[in-house]
Order: structure tokens, then sequence, then C-alpha cells
């Protein structure tokens, strides 16, 4: 007689595996550690993706923008190449090191290509820099059949496909790279297909994002993105989280902490609760970006060239550890994927539903200590006059 087995006899893996490691001193790893790390966590894939993002690996060219490009066809390489040839200025390109490996197929033809903006085409623009190679990246990926940015950061990459992340991390030869900052992902598509462009990392600029989850939210999420020009066109939910990070935090110029913090927004009950101060605070939050707050079941860790930010949905219905030893800082979906390559690790603990853990930078922390505080709930809000002319020096003196 069939005998069902019980809770605890049988594993059922939820979803995604994430990791990260990061030397908070600056120092610069190989790859080997993130590899053992998202590997041993390989029951929670199906092979239909994995990938890494890595942080440092260019000096020679840190001041340059490296975009990773994935080609489907020659003819898709060569009108990639007029195009940036056309907006930005190329040092250097090469097709990226790969390794032969069984188990992935029909790899696309991978390239980068360390670039500086045009500086005239820059100016007739009006855009930031930033501004500029976000719209670039976006034309490229919408408008040339066969070809996909990857990865458009300065000194950072992203390395994925389709595949088991062990596999991928051996296709890219990611130990033979040095990096103060590894993220990893192994996936296990829920609604959407696993192709090329759509593995995880997702990036734009200097950020990229790893996710396990599934945002119900995602279309709320995506049509606010889209009004201030991001186009969702991969093919899966992971991709919104990217857009709104870089919208909150680099057009909006919100904190990372705070951005993340109007993604799992306080509860109406609970603000219910809070001081009259605090609840005005958190009630403007959720007003103004009542579209940006994120639901349903996720864990996330953000990359970026300050350092990396974990957070998980409010109801902690996704797993994330972190542990650290000395400088170093580990994080992962499961416990054992730190053990692995930190036995002795410190500190050990799951992140908490709805707040950001960060982990910046030491020379960054440094400097934003010595920094006016960011946006936060006790600044003094603009004052705002009634009028239409602001008041004449000789008022302010007598104000």
């Amino acid at each position: 007689m069939f005998k069902p087995p019980r809770e605890g006899e049988v594993r059922i893996p939820s979803g995604c595996a994430i990791a990260a490691i990061m030397d908070r001193s600056g120092g610069r790893h190989d790859g080997s550690d993130i590899l053992r790390s998202i590997a041993l966590m390989h029951d929670r894939g199906n092979g239909l993706g994995g990938g890494f993002a890595a942080y440092g690996i260019y000096p020679e060219y840190k001041d340059l923008y490296a975009f990773h490009i994935m080609y489907e066809s020659p003819e898709a390489r060569s009108e990639a190449e007029r195009y940036l040839d056309a907006y930005f200025m190329v040092e250097k390109q090469e097709r990226i090191p790969t390794e032969p490996v069984a188990a992935i197929k029909n790899p696309p033809d991978i390239w980068r290509y360390f670039a500086a903006v045009h500086p005239m085409k820059l100016n007739m623009s009006g855009l930031d820099e930033a501004e500029y190679t976000m719209q670039h990246v976006f034309h490229i990926n919408a408008n040339i059949p066969g070809a996909f940015v990857a990865s458009s950061g300065k000194d950072m990459g992203a390395f994925k496909g389709v595949g088991y992340p062990e596999d991928i991390g051996e296709f890219y030869r990611i130990q033979d790279y040095q990096a103060w900052l590894w993220t990893a992902h192994g996936r296990f598509p829920t609604n959407t297909p696993g192709w090329w462009g759509g593995a995880h990392p997702f990036t734009l600029l200097n950020w990229s994002v790893v996710h396990n989850g599934e945002i119900s939210s995602y279309d709320a999420n995506r049509r606010y993105v889209e009004q201030f020009g991001y186009l969702c066109e991969l093919q899966t939910d992971t991709e919104v989280i990217t857009y709104l990070f870089d919208l909150l935090a680099r057009r909006h110029g919100l904190s990372q902490e705070l951005a993340a913090h109007i993604m799992t927004a306080t509860s109406w009950d609970d603000i219910a609760k809070l001081p009259p101060e605090e609840a005005a605070f958190e009630t403007a939050l959720r007003t103004t970006y009542a579209s940006a707050l994120v639901n349903g079941p996720f864990s996330v860790i953000l990359g970026s060239e300050e350092g990396l930010l974990a957070l998980n949905d409010r109801l902690k219905l996704r797993a994330l550890m972190v542990a650290e030893k000395g400088p170093m800082v580990y994080l992962a979906s499961e416990q054992a994927a730190i053990e692995v390559v930190c036995p002795d690790a410190q500190n050990v603990r799951s992140i908490e539903g709805g707040v950001p853990f960060v982990v910046q930078l030491d020379a960054v922390a440094e400097r934003k200590a010595q920094a006016p505080p960011e946006n936060t709930p006790s600044d003094a809000p603009f004052a705002h006059e009634v009028g239409v002319q602001p008041p004449r020096k000789r008022e302010l003196a007598h104000a």
C-alpha cells in the first residue's frame, strides 16, 4: 500500500538558488568559491538558467563601460558594432573566452567591448552619461535582432546562459577572474522560458540582480517603470526589479536602502500604529510610489559599485541566509552553501522579511559616514512658499 511521504522525508526545493560573496576591504578573489557555493544548490534549479555577476574584474579598463553582448548571427554582430561605433569610442573589443562544456548546447557568440561615450554625441543628447548609455543599451536589445546586451557597467560583467550554474561557470571560466563581489543564480523558471538573455543576473549599467521567487505585482510594476522609458521585453518578472532600483536610486536620487524600503513598504495596518511624524512619512512613500511596491514571494541580491543589498519580501516567503568572517560576507539561499566555502563562518543568520540588508565597501562606508545623511524619515521636509516669485533677500533677512 502506498504511503505518502511525511514532512521532512522529501526535499521540495523552493525555486531558484541565489548566492553572493563579498570582500568589504575590496580584496579580489577568483570565482572558485562562488562556483562551489551555487553548485551545492544544484537541485534548486532545472538547467534552464545559470549565471554570475562580478565586480572589480576589469581594473585596467575601470573608467570604461564594459559591454558584454551576445549574438545569434554574424549579421547581428556587424549591426551592433556599427551602432556602438556611432555612439561610443571603443578602445578594445574581443570575444569573451569560453571553454567547451558538453552540457552547454548551441551557445551564442559572446563579445565584450570597452568603450567611452562619444563626448560630442553625449553633449548633443542633453542626457547625462548614465542615461545616455542606458538608452543605447535599450536600443540594441529592442531594435537589433539577434543582439543582446548582457551587461553594461564599469569594471563589472555578467556571465550567464542556459544551463546549470556550475556548467555556466565552467563555460565562462569564471575561476580566471578576480572580483571583490560575486553574485550567482541557479534558475528554476516558473512562468517564463529559459533562454540565454533571460538567465540571471539581470543588469543595467552597474546594477545586477539575482532573484528567487515570483513577482505577483509584475504588471503594475512594469506599467510604472515603462512610464519612465524602461523597456520590459525580456520575458521575466526579474528585470522589473532591476529597473525599479535604477529608477528610484539613480534617477530619483534615493538611497538604496530607501529604494528597497519602498519596494517592501510598511503595511497600512502598521502605519496606523506609528507616531504621527513617522506615519506621515510612510504614508507619503506609499502614496507617491504605490506602483513600486513589490508583492509576492521573493529574495533578491542587488550588486552595485557600492557593494550589495539583500532583500526578502515582507512575509519572508523565500529563504536567504547571511554569514561573515573578517571582511568577508556570504549570502545564500541555503546555509550549507555558505558553509561549503567557509566552514567556520560567524554570525550565521536569516535575512529579515522586508528589511534591507546592506553591505558596502569599507571605502564607500567611510565616505558616506562623513557625508550628510541620505534620505531618511528624520530629514526635514522642503519648505514651500505661497506666490509666484521667491521672497526677496530683505524679506528673508527679517524672516
